[in-house]
């Protein structure tokens, strides 16, 4: 079924003629000008824009980069909100002087170039290539801030995994990111739990780009190494949809494992959140591709962040044009599950909030928010029937029904 709606089109892409095209075209060529060999002396400099975990990790990928290529310059820059540890220590001075992120990613060394720094202006004024890495509900916020500060040929690449909803539709961070700076911002995403990248275990991730290769190019050599093999999709969409979404269905995989309901009830979950995945994503941007579904931010993405710890998990994907079937053993697990297994555990009685602070040691908790987000743009379009798994889920985290109904979802009306 094919049903579109006014209310998105001015988030969906537009052909090449269109402003917003030359807008990034104008951008991409202006770049490229600048770009290290057009000018011997030219060196990009990098700001990580977040120092959570996933951003602490993110500083550590691109700071091994930064001191090899010389097109970089050596020195990256991460926007620290500070805090003061129990200690009475500011995290930023402990980050500087220990080179470690005690808080967020304890007992790994980040790289002698990479300075934190608190003040967010200061971070990134010198900088042409931002990485934003924070919780989605911070962003606008950060944007706002940012807005008019950052000149130049700039160009940004978000990290962050959600969405905003505002009175006139969904709005990706990506294009929050491109309509508030007035910067084109890429994305990556991807099956990446920090804490294994961090101690280097082979992992891979996507990046999602609008228009220029090249750009994309770039941003795969500043994240790429041994362990970490990074690839571009032209799918922008596509790529952060994945991203975003699958933390809804990592929601409902907590409640099945919280339940004890078993390896083929959790297969199922996975498979039916798969596939609303997509539906959803090309309702709202018919240009997404299906072969993005096949990428690391895509079927691999919702394996890692849905699966449980030491769980071993045969299953099988099938997705309208082609069959994938998959036997592997996982060894991770995502917060959104883990905190949803301990919802379901306690019957619904511990608000996520309380398990969000006691569980997450200031890390904040994506799926819960994302699900009502995602719940208010199907209740707004009218397709609430269309996507009844992703419904549910709602329902079940604000109480309305009980962790047990994730395996009703068909017989619940929202």
């Amino acid at each position: 079924m094919r049903i579109r709606s006014s209310f998105f089109s001015i988030f969906l892409l537009s052909s090449s003629s269109s402003p917003s095209s030359s807008f990034f075209s104008s951008r991409f060529s202006s770049l490229s000008a600048m770009s290290p060999g057009a000018n011997g002396d030219f060196k990009s400099r990098v700001t990580v824009v977040g120092s959570g975990n996933w951003g602490s990790v993110a500083a550590k990928l691109i700071a091994s980069n930064a001191l090899k290529l010389p097109s970089f310059h050596d020195e990256v820059r991460m926007w620290v909100f500070e805090e003061v540890l129990p200690n009475g220590e500011k995290l930023t001075d402990v980050i500087n002087k220990t080179n470690e992120n005690v808080k967020y990613l304890p007992g790994i060394k980040l790289g002698r170039n990479v300075v934190a720094d608190p003040d967010l202006e200061n971070a990134v004024k010198e900088a042409n290539m931002l990485v934003f890495v924070t919780p989605h509900q911070f962003m606008g916020g950060i944007c706002k801030k940012l807005k008019g500060k950052v000149t130049g040929e700039v160009e940004a690449i978000s990290l962050v995994k959600g969405m905003e909803v505002k009175k006139e539709g969904p709005c990706m961070i990506s294009s929050l990111i491109s309509k508030e700076l007035g910067i084109n911002s890429c994305v990556l995403m991807g099956a990446n739990i920090a804490n294994e990248i961090a101690v280097e275990k082979f992992s891979e991730a996507t990046v999602g780009y609008r228009e220029s290769r090249e750009i994309a190019d770039t941003w795969v050599q500043l994240f790429s190494t041994p362990y970490f093999m990074v690839t571009p999709v032209h799918d922008v969409e596509g790529v952060e949809l994945c991203g975003t979404l699958k933390n809804v269905v990592a929601i409902a995989a907590g409640f099945v494992d919280g339940l004890d309901m078993g390896n083929n009830t959790k297969a199922a979950i996975m498979r039916i959140g798969l596939r609303e995945m997509r539906a959803l994503s090309k309702l709202l941007f018919p240009s997404v591709k299906d072969s993005t579904f096949f990428e690391s931010c895509g079927v691999a993405d919702v394996i890692t962040t849905c699966c449980k710890e030491d769980y071993e998990l045969s299953f099988c994907f099938l997705l309208s044009i082609v069959k994938v079937i998959a036997l592997l053993t996982i060894t991770v697990g995502g917060r959104n599950r883990r905190v949803a297994e301990a919802f379901a555990q306690s019957g619904g009685k511990r608000s996520f909030d309380e398990l969000e602070a006691k569980m997450l040691q200031g890390q904040k908790l994506q799926g819960v928010s994302t699900a009502r987000e995602v719940y208010e743009v199907l209740n707004h379009c009218g397709w609430l029937e269309m996507f009844p798994l992703f419904s549910t889920v709602h329902q079940i985290c604000t109480g309305r029904l009980k962790p047990e109904a994730i395996v009703h979802y068909r017989d619940h009306k929202a």
